[in-house]
C-alpha cells in the first residue's frame, strides 16, 4: 500500500487532482503548448506541469512536432496520443455480432463479425466476441493490456448504470446478466453497455451537420426501436427504455400478439420478419430482411407495397413522437432501411399528414448514411467519454502513486 504521507506520494497526488480536467483540453485532437494551456486554465506553470506529468505517465499525452516559432526556440506542443490505448467496440444484433478496435479519436482500425444465435446464451456469445477481439489484437500486434475500455450495444433495454440487460424480449437468458463483470474477468478495462439503437443515435449524431441537436434515430430490422437525441443529449429515460417504439400499439395490429405478450405492437406487424411472413403468405419466397430488401430493389410490386405499408405503420408512431419531441430530423437505419425511398414514402405519408404544420414544416425524414457501423462508432465514443472522463483519470492517476 502507498504511504500517503511520503513526499513523493504527496507530490504525485497533488498532480493527480485536476489532471482529468486538463486532459479534456486535448479531447478535440488539438495540440497545445504549455504557454497556451496556462492561459486556457489560468493555472500556475508549476501546477499545470504537475498535471501534465500525470497524463504523460499515464501515456495519454505526449510531445509532438514543434510549433511555429515567433522568435527563439520553437515551443513544444503536447497532444493526445490516439494510439496510446485501444477501445473495443461490440455491436450485438438479433443474428449478428460485430467487433471493432478503434484508437482514442476514435478512428476504426480493424473489424470482424460472426453470426450468432441467442439460443447459445450470453456466455457463449460473449466468448465469441472476446475471441474475435483477440484475433483483431493479434493482427495489430497489440494485447489485451492495450484495451482501455469496452463499449457494447445490445438489442434490448439496458440498465445503463449497471450495464445489465433489463427483460430484453428477444434475448432469452440475458435478463440481469452482468456483462461488465464477465468482461472484467478477461481484461482490465472499463465496460459500458447500452441499447444498440442508442449507440446508433450517438454514432449518427457524430456524422451529422452542425445544428442537428434534436433528432430521432429509428432502427427497422428484426426488431424496431429508436434513439432520441434532444438538446444534443441522448435521452435514456428513468429505466433506460426511452425510445422503445416497437411496442407501441398501432391500429393495424388489432388481434396480433407480440412476443412481449401485448397485442397490436408495431414490431409485431412491421418488423422485417413480419414483412417476410406477409410476403410468403402471398406465395413469394422471402425468409429474411435481406430477402425483403432484394425483392424491393428488384421491383417486386408485392414487396414494395409491403414495405411501404410498414413505413405507414411506423409513421403512425412517429407522428405522435414528432408532436411530443419536435425533432428537426428523423433518420431511419437497420436492414430494412435499405429499401430506401419506398419505405420513406410510407413514413412521410403519415407523418406529414398527421403532424401539426409547425412541427413538420422543416422536418426532414431520410435514411441513415452509415447505420451498419453506427453502433460500433457510438459504442467506441461512449466508452472513450467514460474512460477518459475527469473522474476516471483521477482514479487511474491515484493508482500510479508508488507504494512504500
Amino acid at each position: 500500500m502507498a504511504n500517503p504521507s511520503s513526499p513523493q506520494s504527496m507530490q504525485f497526488a497533488r498532480g493527480a487532482s485536476g489532471a482529468g480536467n486538463v486532459l479534456q483540453l486535448f479531447m478535440d485532437g488539438a495540440a497545445h503548448s504549455r504557454t497556451d494551456l496556462a492561459a486556457l486554465t489560468g493555472m500556475a506553470r508549476s501546477t499545470l506541469q504537475e498535471r501534465l506529468d500525470v497524463l504523460i505517465q499515464l501515456g495519454l499525452v505526449g510531445t509532438i512536432a514543434d510549433g511555429a516559432s515567433t522568435g527563439g526556440r520553437p515551443p513544444q506542443r503536447l497532444a493526445l496520443l490516439p494510439d496510446a490505448r485501444l477501445v473495443l467496440a461490440i455491436d450485438l444484433g438479433a443474428s449478428h455480432l460485430r467487433v471493432a478496435l478503434t484508437d482514442l479519436t476514435p478512428t476504426p482500425l480493424v473489424q470482424s463479425q460472426a453470426p450468432i444465435s441467442f439460443a447459445d446464451g450470453p456466455v457463449a456469445i460473449l466468448q465469441t466476441a472476446m475471441d474475435l477481439a483477440d484475433g483483431l489484437l493479434d493482427s495489430l500486434g497489440r494485447t489485451r493490456d492495450d484495451v482501455i475500455a469496452i463499449g457494447m450495444g445490445v438489442p434490448g433495454p439496458v440498465n445503463f448504470e449497471t450495464g445489465r440487460p433489463a427483460n430484453p424480449p428477444i434475448m432469452p437468458g440475458w435478463d440481469d446478466f452482468d456483462i461488465p463483470a464477465w468482461f472484467q474477468q478477461q481484461l482490465d478495462a472499463l465496460v459500458v453497455v447500452d441499447n444498440d439503437v442508442n449507440l446508433m443515435a450517438i454514432g449518427e449524431k457524430d456524422q451529422l451537420e452542425t445544428g442537428s441537436e434534436d433528432f430521432i434515430f429509428v432502427k427497422l430490422a428484426t426488431g424496431i426501436g429508436s434513439g432520441i437525441i434532444s438538446g444534443g443529449l441522448l435521452q435514456r429515460g428513468a429505466q433506460g427504455t426511452a425510445g422503445d417504439i416497437g411496442h407501441v400499439r398501432i391500429r393495424r395490429g388489432d388481434g396480433i400478439y407480440c412476443h412481449c405478450g401485448n397485442e397490436g405492437c408495431l414490431e409485431a406487424v412491421a418488423a422485417g420478419p413480419k414483412i417476410a411472413t406477409a410476403l410468403r403468405a402471398q406465395g413469394i419466397e422471402a425468409h429474411s430482411n435481406t430477402d425483403v430488401v432484394a425483392l424491393v430493389n428488384s421491383g417486386n410490386i408485392q414487396a414494395i407495397h409491403a414495405v411501404r405499408q410498414a413505413g405507414r405503420d411506423l409513421g403512425e408512431v412517429l407522428a405522435a413522437s414528432v408532436s411530443l419531441l419536435n425533432p428537426s430530423l428523423i433518420v431511419v437505419g437497420g436492414r430494412i432501411s435499405a429499401a430506401g425511398e419506398h419505405l420513406l414514402a410510407g413514413i412521410r405519408e403519415v407523418v406529414y399528414q398527421r403532424g401539426a404544420p409547425l412541427s413538420t414544416q422543416h422536418l426532414q425524414i431520410r435514411t441513415s448514411r452509415s447505420w451498419e457501423v453506427g453502433a460500433l462508432r457510438g459504442a467506441s465514443m461512449i466508452a472513450i467519454s467514460q474512460a477518459l472522463s475527469p473522474e476516471a483519470i483521477e482514479r487511474s492517476a491515484l493508482a500510479l502513486i508508488p507504494a512504500t
